[in-house]
């Protein structure tokens, strides 16, 4: 049964943040606001909490498109290529904010996903997350919780989420009501490609 934690986003409090933090390095699963959508998550090192997520989502984990949450734009240059200077300044405007950004994978992908050659970038503009990828010291994988709902297509209530999840996931954070709206996805590889339209707009490109 998974643990319900209530965690303020103006003011994340660090004992909850740390017991939180504490689930993660033990390779458990935790459901956590965004600045869009609930997200469900583990610690991107943990392969045995990336196979849980892929089994989950019903996906092989090597084909996973999982992205990695950051707490800020320090962490990128870790699993990402060298990018020119107009692609930094399209993420220096866009982020922290409703995004995913795909971007060229570098050789520091932990190895699970060596084979693919790009990667989704999120730095939500949300307090709680980026606390604790800041607390854990490695980004969090990352993939929408989406419902089998056809009018509803993400929950948006934290107590809803734990009713759906408790048995399936280790921590789920109330981080008060999540937005039913997906984030922005954005292909920088090579030209800016929009991939999906969601909350982010596109004035940033």
């Amino acid at each position: 049964m998974a643990q319900f934690i209530k965690i303020y986003n103006e003011n994340p409090n660090p004992k909850e943040i740390a017991k939180v933090v504490k689930v993660l390095r033990a390779g458990g699963l935790i459901i956590y606001p965004t600045d869009t959508v609930y997200g469900l998550g583990c610690d991107i090192s943990n392969n045995k909490a990336l196979e849980k997520i892929a089994q989950i989502k019903g996906v092989k984990l090597e084909k996973a498109n999982f992205s990695f949450i950051c707490n800020d734009l320090s962490h990128l240059s870790d699993y990402i290529k060298q990018i020119d200077s107009p692609t930094f300044k399209i993420l220096k405007r866009a982020l922290p904010g409703p995004y995913t950004f795909i971007l060229p994978g570098s050789n520091n992908l932990p190895k699970v996903f060596k084979k693919k050659k790009t990667v989704g970038i999120r730095i939500p503009d949300n307090n709680i997350i980026r606390t604790l990828v800041e607390a854990l010291g490695n980004p969090i994988v990352s993939t929408s919780i989406r419902d089998d709902d056809e009018v509803l297509e993400y929950t948006t209530d934290p107590e809803l989420i734990y009713e759906k999840w408790q048995n399936l996931v280790d921590v789920v954070i109330d981080g008060g009501y999540g937005d039913n709206q997906a984030s922005t996805v954005i292909d920088l590889t090579d030209e800016p490609t929009v991939v999906r339209e969601g909350k982010g707009s596109l004035d940033i490109l």
